[in-house]
């Protein structure tokens, strides 16, 4: 447990991060902002940025760089994938990871999804590897199934689908943004483990993105991990820089934005 501890205290300083997931072009490309990827890590590196999250063939690229620990997203699907579109299914090992350059690793779950029950043994088999080698585990857990039972529940499967992955062994969770402080409360309560706020679809309102992120952290969130806000963006560093100083230091949301104007 303590290699396990060591590694997460260097993703999540002060027990806070920004993570920023490159995994997207494996599900679906071309994609604006994916085109260059070493240069893309680079910039990251630069803006402090805690982890980047990538599939395993880009973080044997990425190792040989100079940049954020890397985390190897484990599962995969694609756009061309039909009805099983959501079904992430798990394309290495812990010890492969390991052996690319990896500091920990990813899995995901889609809650409600009719592929559910695969994806939970999936992240069940993955989760006793880390276990026995040491290695951190991000859950990230999505309530975005047809089947949600989620009449009266304020965070619309969020708690649900991040206590799942808390209870499945993972160390830090990420899940979708429940629309206020109150019920993201909700989400955090129910778990001791890190929980990072995804970034949702892409729009061009930073400001109101980045009060969301001091949001979730007032609410017990731990940072993000969010991915196409920032890479599509026309600096990505400095949309990084805003997250590390909205995260990190404090800064307040419209302070951050202004650096991005």
């Amino acid at each position: 447990m303590g290699e396990k501890k060591e590694r997460l205290g260097k993703l999540l300083p002060n027990g806070r991060g920004v993570w920023i997931p490159l995994d997207h072009g494996a599900s679906y490309y071309p994609l604006a902002g994916l085109e260059d990827m070493g240069s893309l890590y680079r910039s990251l590196g630069e803006a402090n940025v805690d982890a980047v999250v990538a599939q395993k063939g880009v973080v044997s690229h990425f190792s040989s760089l100079s940049g954020p620990p890397l985390v190897a997203h484990l599962s995969v699907s694609t756009i061309h994938g039909g009805e099983r579109s959501d079904d992430k299914v798990v394309v290495g090992s812990v010890e492969e990871a390991l052996s690319r350059g990896a500091t920990a690793v990813s899995l995901q779950v889609n809650l409600g999804s009719i592929h559910e029950a695969e994806m939970i043994t999936r992240m069940g088999y993955v989760s006793e590897q880390c276990h026995r080698l040491g290695v951190p585990l991000l859950g990230m857990m999505y309530a975005r199934g047809e089947n949600l039972q989620i009449e009266g529940d304020p965070t619309n499967g969020a708690a649900h689908a991040v206590r799942l992955g808390w209870e499945l062994g993972c160390d830090v969770v990420k899940t979708q943004w429940t629309g206020s402080m109150e019920s993201f409360e909700i989400v955090t309560s129910g778990v001791p483990i890190p929980v990072l706020v995804a970034g949702g679809e892409k729009h061009d309102d930073i400001e109101g993105l980045l009060k969301m992120v001091k949001q979730s952290i007032l609410a017990g969130g731990a940072g993000v991990c969010m991915g196409r806000q920032v890479f599509s963006h026309h600096d990505p560093a400095a949309y990084a820089k805003a997250l590390h100083d909205v995260v990190q230091r404090g800064v307040g949301p419209r302070e951050a934005a202004e650096k991005l104007r």
